[in-house]
């Protein structure tokens, strides 16, 4: 991933005020050496979690023996989605997704009912804490550590849509494999917030519907950028919750860079979401020599018609912020129906306009 100058763009490379030295101590230093043995033992301590987690799960649908080499997975963790997920699954599917693995957790709309109906989908339910599982990334990483070994493995929320440079006409498999040329197991993407040009609950979608012909605007600036020496991952704030709900503490506002496809092996982990994993070189996903790599995006279809009831509900829930009564006043103003949309707002074409607004990159993927 790299820059385009300033703060509006997303990087695709390291931002000229961080130099390559500034990541990480020097390699055989003692600081370098304590650094990584902590981060090793922090990395078994998230798989030892999840191994104890596995017990939260109940099977509902195994399909898993379907799988084969060289397939592409997709695992999530959702709860009442059945508004999205038609289009979520065809959408991954036409990209090359071959199965799907998901957990639900104690959905009341069908959600889960509609997941098993599909044929490349296994699915499992849990009624326990989403928060008390790290924000279900405990029972994914169980997920990953039985079904991912070997495999490029996504893993989505059911509100993101991927894409990236020429998604329509070529399979996940032709990126990974040009992934796999570069030396590379781990594919950034930027988290970019969509929404309508009205109040967020006007209109109606049907299941089968694109959500992005609705949420058809997005922001294509006031993208802000540091580098996480520790985990060497980047940390990108801003876009539309930024500039609407966390203007007055622009820090809190949502971290958008994630890292989505990876190939995986039984000993990786997410570390918070998939913004950042273990072991850190995964998270290297821009260049640091002054060229870019190649990324992606995640269309966030978050603002769909009935968020209003849905924010005043995960109000009541806390169940999606480590602190949720610090995000009482983000609830409150979604739970009021805002108009997201401005005058400076732009509307979506393409990925060849997200290419050019430097929010993702070919990085010589022709």
């Amino acid at each position: 991933m790299g820059s385009r100058g300033g703060t509006s763009s997303f990087p695709r490379r390291l931002p000229h005020a961080c130099a390559i030295g500034e990541l990480s101590d020097p390699p055989g230093s003692l600081t370098g050496a304590l650094l990584a043995l902590k981060l090793r033992l922090r990395r078994r301590r998230l798989l030892l979690r999840a191994v104890r987690k596995r017990r939260e799960l109940a099977t509902v649908q195994d399909r898993t023996a379907q799988i084969t080499s060289g397939d592409v997975l997709c695992f999530l963790c959702l709860r009442n989605e059945a508004q999205r997920l038609p289009h979520f699954l065809a959408h991954h599917r036409a990209l090359g997704v071959r199965h799907f693995l998901a957990v639900d957790n104690a959905s009341t709309d069908g959600s889960g009912a509609l997941l098993v109906d599909q044929p490349d989908v296994s699915l499992w339910h849990t009624p326990a804490s989403y928060k008390a599982s790290r924000f279900g990334m405990d029972w994914l990483t169980w997920l990953q550590m039985r079904h991912g070994h070997g495999h490029w493995c996504l893993t989505l929320d059911a509100d993101e849509l991927l894409v990236y440079p020429h998604w329509q006409t070529r399979p996940l498999s032709a990126l990974t494999g040009w992934l796999e040329m570069q030396g590379r197991d781990s594919f950034g993407a930027l988290t970019l917030d969509m929404y309508p040009e009205g109040l967020v609950s006007q209109g109606q979608i049907g299941p089968q519907d694109d959500p992005i012909r609705h949420l058809a605007w997005f922001d294509a600036g006031n993208y802000q950028v540091q580098v996480q020496p520790r985990m060497r991952n980047l940390w990108v704030q801003g876009g539309a919750r930024a500039r609407a709900f966390f203007a007055t503490d622009p820090r809190r506002a949502p971290t958008l860079n994630k890292t989505p496809l990876v190939r995986w092996h039984w000993r990786q982990a997410y570390v918070n979401s998939t913004h950042a994993l273990l072991p850190p070189r995964l998270n290297q996903v821009y260049a640091t020599d002054g060229g870019e790599l190649t990324s992606g995006v995640l269309l966030h279809t978050k603002f769909l018609p009935g968020i209003t009831d849905r924010s005043a509900e995960e109000k009541l829930r806390a169940e999606h912020f480590a602190d949720a009564s610090q995000y009482a006043a983000y609830y409150d103003r979604l739970t009021a129906d805002p108009v997201l949309h401005t005058p400076a707002s732009t509307r979506y074409t393409g990925w060849r306009q997200l290419e050019a607004l430097g929010l993702m990159s070919r990085g010589g993927w022709i």
